[in-house]
């Protein structure tokens, strides 16, 4: 299940971002959930990562982290079918909490 194992490395990745990114702190989460649907057409996936925790930074760079390596998942295993696949838009969509206080993409 292409969906499934690429979900389980989102959420690992996830809780590995300050091994992965430098200078990024270690943070306690208290929830990281990666969804994989397939869009509209079909002929594409739609990657959505939440992560939250209860301290007083945001999460952001876990719940970016787990999309892009959801992402990476899902192309390393349908790459044998398509190659040419392309990973685009990794966004962050909204954020409250932290330093910088809420955030709201204005457009979709």
């Amino acid at each position: 299940d292409i969906r499934a194992v690429a979900e389980i490395a989102g959420v690992m990745a996830g809780k590995q971002t300050s091994d992965l990114i430098p200078l990024c702190h270690p943070l306690p989460l208290s929830s990281l959930k990666v969804a994989v649907a397939p869009d509209e057409a079909g002929a594409a996936f739609v990657v959505t990562a939440c992560a939250k925790t209860n301290g007083q930074t945001g999460v952001e760079m876990e719940a970016r982290t787990a999309g892009a390596i959801t992402c990476l998942a899902i192309y390393d295993m349908l790459k044998a079918i398509d190659r040419s696949m392309v990973i685009e838009d990794i966004a962050l969509i909204s954020k409250s909490g932290g330093a910088s206080g809420d955030y709201v993409r204005s457009t979709p």
